[in-house]
């Protein structure tokens, strides 16, 4: 990998309208400042009008596309989607609702040119710094998340995989999301799973998080569904060999 790397950021989006022009400009800011080569892939579910701003955008800016259904499919398979599409030296995803500061990148991309293969911000690590925590009933279900995780799947050692801010080595990504199968939000478990049977490094970094309140998470058929998908994490990949 180059000393600077190219960048390819993807954005999974379900109706945020009303804020995707600001996270994508603070994006496009950012690259600009660091003088790095990027591109920004928006995959926009619903209806709302989002993929319209970001084509809007787009006009403009050749390196800012937007892509998605009206249907809403997962975030995990919006990711899939965008991985395949996306063509940069690195490879990651960040919540369109701009929980994590997009500057907190520049503390990742030190440890992927330094051998790293994928680096992910941590919300659980000493030095991370929550500007506005979640509802004390949400911290407390995301504990007993962990536990189930851990037990049902094996995957120990990373105290926060639900952070929506990760970044690969493009091979790596493209080698991962290759495998990845899980369209909601288990996906990110699923991931790290398949990263931790390939042997590959990854590095935990303490990042800037900030709760916006708006979780799209419904509490009883979407916990359902994240019990179902952790299993069937288990049961897809136990015997998945990578060559």
């Amino acid at each position: 990998m180059a000393a600077e790397p190219s960048i390819s950021l993807i954005f999974p989006a379900y109706n945020e309208a009303g804020r995707i022009k600001q996270t994508v400009q603070e994006a496009i800011d950012y690259f600009a400042s660091r003088d790095l080569d990027y591109e920004v892939i928006v995959v926009a579910e619903g209806d709302d009008g989002t993929r319209e701003a970001v084509a809007e955008m787009g006009v403009a800016n050749s390196r800012l596309q937007a892509m998605g259904d009206r249907e809403r499919r997962g975030k995990g398979r919006a990711i899939r989607q965008a991985v395949a599409r996306a063509e940069k030296d690195v490879i990651g995803f960040a919540d369109a609702d701009n929980k994590t500061p997009i500057d907190e990148l520049d503390k990742l991309l030190p440890l992927l040119r330094d051998g790293y293969d994928l680096a992910i911000g941590s919300r659980k690590m000493g030095a991370s710094r929550i500007e506005h925590a979640q509802k004390a009933y949400r911290r407390v279900g995301s504990q007993g998340f962990r536990l189930f995780m851990q037990l049902a799947v094996g995957l120990r050692g990373i105290p926060d995989t639900q952070c929506g801010f990760k970044f690969f080595r493009r091979e790596v990504a493209k080698a991962l999301f290759a495998r990845q199968r899980i369209d909601g939000y288990m996906f990110d478990v699923e991931i790290l799973y398949l990263a931790q049977k390939a042997g590959f490094k990854v590095a935990q970094v303490p990042i800037r998080w900030r709760d916006d309140g708006d979780s799209r998470l419904q509490l009883l058929s979407g916990n359902l569904r994240n019990v179902r998908d952790i299993l069937t994490i288990r049961l897809t990949h136990r015997n998945c060999a990578f060559s």
